[in-house]
């Protein structure tokens, strides 16, 4: 007998045996669904155990305005460049689109429109409605982003390029949000760019306690749609696939983005000492499978928080890099003034 979960919208159900989750499918057949056996979550009405329990669907058309793919978002080729310090440069065709974070461009050809558009750039946000673009911006700033997006649109023939560079050292991910449930939950700052129909929306804790000491606070970032997005993080990337029920526990800040299925929560590292004295800090996040988790080595806030402990307007010590002359040395070398 199979062991079933449901998600919706960030609420997941089970385990359930075949009979429940039948009935389940009845009930509530506008979401994702998983069992031992299936590589991702798929759709409900896509499995056919449950589907031949639900009444037929009436399709529904495509948002007008989409790009030149089958999907929502514009179908954009690209590639990522680089090894520390990545960057990554799609492909636009003739009316496609590209969105990107205000100051994240590198390049572009001379055929590439920029456009600073109120929002996040996808269609819904830039529907006629002032109170539309207003709520997407809205949802930008809570979410740590500017309240402008700019929009590249390839208005020559052929083909064109425009290059997106990472903040800081680290590495880019492209990530298919249709391969991914069409949901990704992503920590606030890590969008770089994406394909035009992507839409960047607020994902809200529901535990008290994950919010307050998650290392991401309350809200992270909701990515939505079936196009390619590309998200940054510090230092190296891991995937890991969480299977139903497996725990993983990492440090609050090393969180990059995980499936929509996984279950964020905290617990205490441990005993007073190892609070006081680990140099983990007191809390660390555990994810809960079933889903994907992807973790960075080197959090922007660890990278910061050491350089600013070193310099020297901060209070820090600076070791001279092995001259016996320390502070000394600097003033001859021209590193420091007085």
């Amino acid at each position: 007998m199979s062991q079933w979960y449901f998600s919706y919208t960030g609420d997941r159900i089970g385990p359930m045996d075949d009979t429940q989750a039948r009935d389940q499918a009845t009930r509530r057949p506008d979401g994702l669904c998983w069992r031992e056996g299936f590589s991702d979550w798929k759709p409900i009405r896509d499995v056919p155990e449950l589907a031949s329990t639900m009444a037929p669907s009436i399709p529904v058309p495509p948002p007008p305005g989409g790009g030149s793919g089958s999907g929502r978002s514009d179908e954009v080729d690209y590639r990522i460049v680089g090894t520390d310090m990545q960057f990554v440069e799609i492909e636009l065709d003739p009316g496609e689109s590209a969105v990107a974070e205000a100051g994240a461009l590198m390049y572009k050809a001379a055929d590439v429109q920029m456009d600073t558009v109120f929002g996040d750039g996808s269609h819904a946000s830039q529907g006629s409605g002032f109170m539309n673009k207003l709520f997407s911006a809205g949802k930008r700033v809570i979410t740590g982003e500017s309240l402008f997006t700019t929009v590249f649109t390839h208005n020559g023939n052929g083909k064109a390029h425009v290059a997106f560079a990472a903040p800081y050292p680290g590495t880019v991910m492209a990530m298919k949000l249709s391969e991914h449930g069409g949901r990704l939950i992503c920590q606030k700052d890590s969008f770089l760019a994406g394909a035009r129909g992507v839409q960047l929306g607020i994902f809200f804790q529901r535990k008290i306690l994950t919010g307050l000491f998650g290392g991401e606070g309350f809200v992270m970032q909701k990515l939505e749609g079936d196009g390619w997005v590309f998200v940054h993080a510090g230092g190296t990337v891991i995937e890991r696939e969480l299977k139903a029920g497996e725990r993983l526990d990492v440090d609050t800040g090393c969180v990059v983005a995980f499936h929509d299925s996984v279950d964020m929560d905290i617990r205490s590292v441990g005993g007073i000492k190892s609070m006081f004295f680990g140099g983990e800090g007191m809390f660390l996040a555990s994810l809960t499978g079933p889903g994907k988790v992807w973790l960075q080595s080197l959090p922007f806030s660890r990278m910061a928080g050491r350089m600013l402990a070193a310099a020297p307007q901060g209070g820090g010590q600076r070791r001279g890099e092995g001259s016996i002359l320390g502070g000394l040395g600097d003033l001859i070398d021209g590193d420091r003034n007085f």
